[in-house]
């Protein structure tokens, strides 16, 4: 069954539950320090005003495992939307019962209505049928327009579908699954999958169903050294999972046997410790000294990732290339992220840290789409289904 979208639905003067990802970053002082996840639902939140919908917000903020917690309310959030859309936003001070039914059979034109932390109660999390239920009694229609949590079987993202009849996505969730879709099952060749960050374990699953797709394949990041360890290199005190030597070599395998062009560090930032004050000096994967440990890509390795990227006409991106939280482990990122922007291809960059690493270096409109998506653009790289989009399918 295929997924209807918000503008196949009826949805004019209905109440209208929509299910986003406000899980936006706080400073100490409760004060939003990045507002993307919120503006990328904007689209979504307006076609619903201009269809005169009464509607309802529904969001999580961290992890309060069903206990409310203060630091973790969404009333930060209803500040900011309310600027953004240049309408009242009435913060509710719960999220199911009769209190906040009253709220929002109250709704008109004029505002909209932010419930309170989703879980702050432990049906959320635990996917539960009567918290869906409850929900449910708040809005007639329902749209899942957060990504990011889809890959959750969370109440307000699976076992609520349940419990209407008509039901269906935002276009932030259209514009993540059709790009996806561009890139993962017709790409423009040569598709070129850059891989990083810190373990091998983390990203198996991609790496696995991945190397069966692209063209090329660039890991980078501390799970490099896992691959150039099973290859046969002594790599100091690199972050290596030995479990997964010969994981790797199995992988290093099917690339050989399909053909694909496998692209690994030449060289590195290496360092006495994992400090920002360390002892650095670059050296080939060769020459790593015993007592120390590669924490970023090198120069020989930029030039080269570089030229790999020349041709590619699709580009996935997950996970930086070295720590690059410390300033002296950053360049080999951030000059990835030149390299990427500049490319012609289609450019398709998720996960929290490359995220980051992208806005640090003022590239966001440089690429085709940043996902809001961490763990649920894993799991779509790795080809699981995701059980939100599932749910919408019926």
């Amino acid at each position: 069954m295929s997924i209807k979208y918000i503008n196949d639905l009826d949805i004019r003067g209905k109440r209208l539950l929509i299910r986003v990802d406000f899980n936006v970053p706080l400073d100490e002082m409760g004060n939003i320090t990045d507002d993307t996840r919120i503006r990328s639902v904007l689209p979504t939140i307006n076609y619903a005003l201009d269809e005169e919908a009464k509607v309802i917000l529904a969001s999580h903020m961290g992890r309060p495992k069903g206990k409310i917690d203060k630091s973790l309310t969404l009333e930060p959030v209803a500040r900011r939307l309310k600027r953004l859309l240049g309408k009242d936003v009435l913060m509710a001070n719960e999220c199911v019962g009769d209190d906040v039914e009253k709220i929002v059979n109250s709704i008109d034109g004029d505002y909209v209505v932010l419930l309170e932390n989703l879980r702050f109660h432990i049906g959320e999390d635990k996917n539960e049928d009567n918290f869906a239920k409850e929900l449910s009694k708040l809005a007639d229609v329902y749209v899942n327009d957060a990504f990011a949590v889809s890959h959750r079987k969370n109440a307000s993202v699976v076992a609520i579908t349940k419990f209407f009849n008509e039901y269906g996505a935002g276009f932030l969730m259209k514009k993540e699954l059709n790009y996806f879709t561009r890139a993962m099952e017709n790409p423009a060749r040569p598709l070129v999958a850059i891989i990083g960050g810190g373990k091998v374990s983390n990203k198996l699953g991609a790496l696995e169903n991945l190397i069966k797709k692209v063209d090329k394949m660039i890991v980078g990041g501390g799970m490099a050294f896992t691959f150039l360890k099973a290859i046969g290199y002594n790599v100091g005190k690199s972050l290596v999972e030995e479990k997964l030597v010969d994981t790797a070599l199995r992988i290093l395998d099917i690339a050989k046997k399909r053909d694909v062009k496998f692209y690994l560090p030449v060289d590195c930032v290496v360092a006495d410790r994992f400090e920002s004050k360390a002892k650095t000096k670059i050296t080939t994967v060769q020459e790593i000294p015993k007592d120390w440990m590669g924490l970023d890509i090198g120069p020989a390795t930029t030039a080269l990732f570089g030229e790999v990227l020349q041709n590619a006409r699709t580009i996935i991106w997950n996970g930086p290339m070295g720590a690059f939280e410390m300033d002296a482990f950053s360049r080999g990122t951030f000059a990835m992220v030149n390299l990427v922007a500049r490319s012609h291809a289609l450019k398709i960059v998720g996960g929290g840290d490359t995220d980051v690493a992208v806005n640090k270096v003022g590239k966001l409109d440089s690429m085709s789409y940043i996902s809001t998506g961490g763990g649920a653009f894993i799991q779509i790289l790795e080809g699981k289904p995701l059980p939100g989009i599932e749910a919408l399918r019926g």
